[in-house]
This record gives structure tokens, sequence and C-alpha cells, in this order.
């Protein structure tokens, strides 16, 4: 699918203003937890409370939501409090309850936006039906299963369609709970200039001290908006405690909030982009004459019989180049991940002219 023709608003009633917010807890954990986290964000003028009802575990023996129950407490925040309310759906059930409850808004979890079987039969469910849907991204960063997920709900007939970015699972967990990864929603923005895309800082962090900079960092990529877990009593939450906060707090970060202003031209940046593109170029032939200079050592070991992986050389040009990096003040790690990318590269060239 080249183009997706989408609806640039997915509500109608809410105020145009950035960002978009989304707001309530992980999980419905009883009716009075619910509508008294919605009134308090209510009166923040919060305008969509979210909260778990079928929550997805690791393991078996944790809390897996209230089930249909909760879908009764949503009707009736948005009774009191007149919010739109939003939902995680699963499954095909999961779709037939929460729209027969009147839910305003679905998303779609990473577990579920990573299984084409899952998203074909919630595609199926709501095929005729029109109700915005955000679609998380898939644990794993792979952007083409992204949008996999989201053709599929497209092809239903679905025009109100967003995304959210939570991040992406990984071994390493030294500062986040799932690696934020941006040039992946970075890249589907670009593929997709019209499509929305909110950010949740509660998953993507796992602590709350996280969330005020990872929504300062989707505001200045200009995401559209955020989804928050917002609890009346965090610390005692039955899910997810640690990355929860309270309304208070959270119309604290949102009023910390700077908003760029995405209207401002950028004429007086031609100069300096025509210097970028200049440095591109050359860097471009430069990384050209290497793997030409590449191809001959390849050349060289393979009429000596010799390996193509010399690993002494390696961890030397790694060593030596990353401080030289340093020197020019460059971030290490990104050169490590430049030279890494440029050293495989290389022995791929040499792989070719061996098997030749």
């Amino acid at each position: 699918m080249e183009k997706l023709e989408l609806h640039s608003i997915l509500l109608p009633n809410v105020d145009g203003k950035r960002p978009l917010v989304i707001a309530g807890p992980c999980s419905a954990e009883t009716e009075e937890q619910v509508l008294n986290t919605a009134r308090s964000l209510a009166a923040k003028e919060i305008k969509i409370f979210r909260a778990g009802i079928w929550k997805p575990r690791t393991k078996p023996g944790g809390f897996e939501g209230v089930g249909s129950t909760g879908l009764l407490w949503l009707k009736k925040v948005k009774e009191e409090t007149g919010m739109y309310v939003s939902t995680e759906v699963a499954t095909r059930d999961h779709v037939f309850e929460a729209i027969k409850a009147g839910i305003d808004i679905l998303w779609i979890g990473a577990r579920t936006s990573a299984n084409p079987f899952a998203m074909q039969e919630i595609a199926d469910a709501l095929q005729g039906v029109d109700i915005p849907v955000l679609i998380k991204n898939p644990v794993n960063p792979d952007i083409d299963l992204w949008i996999g997920a989201i053709e599929r709900i497209y092809g239903a007939g679905l025009r109100r369609i967003g995304v959210i970015h939570r991040g992406f699972s990984s071994y390493d967990k030294k500062m986040y709970r799932n690696l934020p990864l941006w040039h992946i929603p970075i890249e589907l923005r670009r593929r997709y200039q019209n499509l929305p895309i909110l950010c949740d800082p509660s998953h993507i962090g796992g602590k709350r001290e996280l969330i005020a900079p990872l929504c300062q960092q989707a505001m200045d990529l200009n995401f559209d908006g955020l989804i928050i877990e917002s609890h009346c009593n965090p610390d005692e939450a039955w899910s997810d405690a640690s990355q929860q906060i309270a309304p208070d707090v959270l119309d604290y970060v949102l009023n910390l909030l700077v908003i760029r202003d995405v209207t401002q031209t950028t004429e007086n940046l031609s100069e300096l982009r025509h210097q970028i593109d200049s440095i591109d170029e050359g860097l471009l032939e430069l990384l050209a004459k290497r793997m030409r200079i590449s191809r001959e050592i390849g050349i060289y070991k393979k009429e000596h019989n010799m390996p193509i992986l010399q690993t002494p050389r390696y961890g030397e040009i790694l060593e030596n180049r990353t401080k030289m990096g340093a020197s020019m003040d460059l971030n290490v790690d990104f050169v490590k991940k430049i030279l890494t990318e440029i050293h495989e590269e290389s022995v791929r060239q040499q792989m070719m002219i061996m098997n030749k």
C-alpha cells in the first residue's frame, strides 16, 4: 500500500492543540479506583481516559485484568465526566465487547501487533466499524511488521488510525524498560506523513521519573500526542506501579512541556543545510573509496589463501578510531556503531570476492 489516506483528526470535539493526551491507570482495578482517577484527570482538563480491561501478562498467575466488568466502569466515566474512554483489545471478542459498551478509542498492544494472525482477526472484527484505532509498535524493532499491522486495520476500511511508540524490548535494560529507538518512529513518519503518532513514555521508561524527559523528547520530535499511565494511588497499583504517576504529577509534567513552533519557516537554514548536503556527498564518496580498498584487500587475501576476518586488526581499528572520535567530541557509542557497520560491510564485500 503506497499511501494511507487517513483522517488527520482521530476524534471530534477535542481541542486541536498538541499534544493530544490520553491518560489513566495501567489497569482498571475497582470501580472506585477508576472513577476517582477519572474525576481527578477530568479536573485537570484531560479529555481522553484510558484503562486496561484485559491485561496480557508475561507469566501466568499475575493480575490479568477485571475483564468485561470494567467496561461498565468506563461507561460510568463517560456519563459522569464527559471524557472519551479507551482500552486495549487483543482478540475478536474484546473488539465486540468494547464496541458494544460504547468505548470511543481502541488500542492494540505490542504483543498483538507483532502477530499477523491476531491482527487479521481484529481487523475482521472491525470491518465496517468507524472507530479510532491506535496501534502500538511490535515488541521487536521491525518497522515492516508495524506497517503490516497498520495496513491490516486500514484494509478493514478504517481511516481514523494512529500509532503509539512504546519502545522496543531488549535484553539490555540499563536505563529504559523498552529502548526508545527513536529512528524507527521517525522513519515511519517519513513514509506516512499524515499518520498520527503518540508516545507512551510510561512503557518506554518503566520508571515515573523518566516520564517527563521522554514526553519532552517526543514533543521535540513533533509527535502528535502522549498516552500516559496515571493512577489515583500509583504506589498501590496492581500492575506496573513504578511507571504510573498521580494526576497532579501528570498535570505538572504537561505544564512543563515546551511545545516547539511547527509553523516556523526553515528558510534561514538553507545555507547550513547546503553545507550538510555537501558533507554528506563527501562522506559517501569516502565510503565508496573505502569499500574499493576493502575489495582489493579481499582479492589479496583470496590469492594468498588468507581468512577474511583479522580479529586483532579489527580490535585495533575499533579502539584507536573510537579514541580519535572522542577527541573530536563525537559520542563514543555513535562512533562504535558507525565503525561496526563499516566493518560488517567490508567483510560482506570481501566475502563476495572469496565466493567468486
